[in-house]
């Protein structure tokens, strides 16, 4: 699967809801999550452009687990790359796992995220414990053999909720980690 995003910073979470609000979207979801990040023994994520984490996300219904693994950006102007995902029943055995296989803990990213839905846009404002606030727009394709077009569409609606500048391919992880070495 692709997921093709881009994220972009944004003044304000009411003004972004409010704008939402007039383009009518549903909001789908609030939802907490906490990304533990993973480091490889073979290789340095960071600098092949990969990705791997636990995920724990909670809402008032549910609590799940997730194992993600997201592959290099595969251009220039976004966050598109191949995203592998799966549930996983137990945090603790996951992370043992990993360790014993060598992958190093990085850091944990906390947000809050709400999620909305236009068409087939999924969009989310993100409360990144330590960040500004930001929102993203991704469209999912099983393949990237039109993730161009996809790419286009997620900047068109950018501009009907009036954000023209801001965007940012660094991921909430790098930013933290950006802002620690400051």
């Amino acid at each position: 699967m692709i997921e093709v995003e881009v994220k972009a910073k944004i003044n304000s979470f009411d003004e972004m809801r409010e704008r939402l609000n007039n383009l009518n979207a549903e909001k789908i979801k609030t939802e907490y999550q906490e990304d533990i990040y993973f480091n490889s023994p073979v290789c340095d994520f960071s600098e092949t452009d990969e990705a791997l984490r636990i995920r724990k996300t909670k809402s008032e219904n549910y609590q799940r687990l997730f194992i993600t693994y997201k592959g290099p950006k595969i251009d220039s102007k976004s966050k598109t790359r191949e995203e592998v995902e799966m549930e996983i029943e137990d945090e603790n055995k996951c992370k043992k796992i990993f360790e014993n296989l060598g992958f190093k803990e990085v850091r944990t990213v906390i947000k809050n995220r709400d999620y909305y839905k236009i068409d087939n846009f999924e969009i989310s404002l993100d409360d990144i414990k330590g960040l500004d606030p930001y929102m993203e727009i991704e469209i999912t394709l099983e393949d990237n053999s039109d993730y161009s077009k996809a790419q286009e569409s997620i900047f068109e609606m950018f501009k009907k909720l009036e954000i023209t500048d801001g965007f940012e391919r660094t991921s909430y992880l790098e930013l933290l980690e950006n802002k620690d070495k400051q």
